[in-house]
């Protein structure tokens, strides 16, 4: 089985290990008894990423999670951001870590893919293409008019779709297909690279 296909076999597994409703017991003071309660699921956390994990940042915001990243930023205002902003910190660096203490992540594995693991792993962020966040500048992606995206999607496309959606931030467009297909070909990229 080519790499690829493993590790979407596992964020497959990982996905239906989650599910939307989590049963636990809970005791019950009032009759002596555990009853089995549900707890919704937790929005994906807040995360702001150093420098060293771009892609890494990119790749969570196609989950659906909030991340700063200005690949500019000091380590410090990188820091003050996750404080302030309720974020955690997502590092490299070792030092950072200690810093930012209980707001701080170091992360351990190098490569792309194995962050990615990782990540969905500690923060039980699941792999799925949402769409709502722009995998280039963090900005909300909303729905917008077919007329208005005329001018800056390809002719073949505005004729052949007729939903659309806009990042309020950067004007960048999105159609059906595209988060997920530029996702999967990453994936793949990344993939025969770190075969390398």
């Amino acid at each position: 089985m080519p790499k690829y296909s493993r590790f979407k076999a596992f964020l497959n597994k990982l996905v239906l290990s989650r599910l939307a409703f989590l049963p636990s017991f809970q005791y019950n003071k009032y009759n002596n008894t555990l009853c089995k309660a549900y707890s919704m699921p937790q929005p994906p956390p807040k995360f702001v990423a150093d420098v060293m994990l771009g892609k890494l940042a990119r790749w969570l915001r196609l989950f659906g999670c909030d991340v700063h990243y200005d690949n500019t930023a000091e380590d410090s205002k990188l820091l003050a951001i996750a404080l302030s902003e309720k974020r955690i910190l997502l590092t490299r660096d070792r030092q950072l870590a200690v810093r930012a203490g209980k707001a701080g992540y170091l992360v351990a594995t190098e490569g792309t893919v194995n962050q990615i693991a990782e990540i969905i792993e500690k923060f039980a962020v699941e792999p799925v293409f949402y769409g709502d966040i722009c995998p280039v500048c963090n900005g909300e992606v909303v729905p917008v008019p077919k007329e208005s995206v005329r001018e800056d999607v390809p002719r073949y496309t505005y004729q052949t779709h007729n939903e659309f959606r806009r990042c309020k931030s950067c004007g960048k467009v999105y159609w059906e297909g595209t988060h997920r297909e530029l996702a999967e070909h990453d994936l793949e990229r990344f993939l025969n690279d770190e075969d390398k």
